[in-house]
């Protein structure tokens, strides 16, 4: 959605002609914005953690989060082969899973956790991940509010340097272009690029936590030795009725799959 965005921005320049491309780069404007936010969100945040909220943007974009109703789904399966097979048989499941979350808690699981040591390690591993990725979001935020008024210093420099020419109208309109700029540059990355990623890190950060409270009271209750249709049962109350009946539907038509 980003590029679509930029694309539209970049078609409207192309409108006035291919020769009017140059006059929207200019590299002091780019070196005030751009520089003077990262300056700032340096002074405001440690290097590490600017370095790790990158790492939280860049999975945000190429990064799939599953559905809740597919882990619930898994969560029941592996409920089936505990109770068939033992803990002991999720050993072989492990090696089909990608989540890393998930693959803790089913060696967790597997080497005999008690409920407890399940939600303390866990609940803790949710608690670091909340805070890692409110971080992650507090930073790509601060760097969004603060681009505009970068765009704004560029402008007021740029008008600083055309009322030292105004005794030659000839180079003024050009000069108001070139200030301009800067505030083209602030108010477009700040609110197409920065603003828009901190509201999806936000609410993907909510999707996988949610994501990761279903797994744990999905292998608690697993430890707990609960059946198949009561571990579904506490799962479906984290959904909506109508996603919890679609769950229960899938369920049925897999199990007269097997049957017939």
């Amino acid at each position: 959605m980003i590029i679509g965005g930029l694309l539209i921005i970049v078609s409207i320049i192309f409108e006035g002609g291919a020769e009017s491309i140059p006059g929207y780069i200019n590299m002091p404007a780019m070196m005030i914005t751009i520089g003077g936010t990262l300056a700032a969100t340096l002074i405001r945040f440690p290097i590490p953690m600017v370095i790790g909220a990158i790492a939280v943007v860049k999975k945000s974009v190429f990064v799939k989060i599953g559905s809740a109703e597919e882990e619930i789904s898994r969560l029941i399966q592996f409920c089936k082969i505990s109770r068939r097979e033992g803990l002991l048989g999720l050993e072989k499941e492990i090696e089909k899973l990608k989540d890393a979350f998930l693959i803790k808690a089913v060696r967790l699981l597997v080497d005999g956790s008690d409920t407890d040591t399940l939600h303390g390690i866990l609940g803790t591993e949710i608690d670091n991940m909340r805070i890692r990725h409110g971080a992650g979001k507090g930073i790509v935020e601060f760097s969004g509010t603060v681009f505009p008024a970068f765009g704004m210093v560029g402008t007021v420099l740029g008008l600083i340097a055309m009322m030292r020419k105004l005794d030659d109208p000839s180079h003024i309109g050009e000069a108001m272009a070139v200030a301009f700029i800067a505030t083209f540059y602030g108010v477009t990355f700040s609110n197409l690029i920065l603003l828009p990623l901190a509201g999806r890190l936000e609410t993907l950060s909510k999707k996988e936590l949610f994501l990761k409270e279903i797994i744990m009271e999905g292998v608690v209750s697993i430890q707990r030795g609960d059946s198949p249709m009561v571990l579904e049962e506490k799962l479906k109350a984290f959904l909506q009725a109508k996603d919890a009946a679609k769950l229960s539907a899938g369920a049925k038509e897999k199990d007269k799959e097997k049957t017939a």
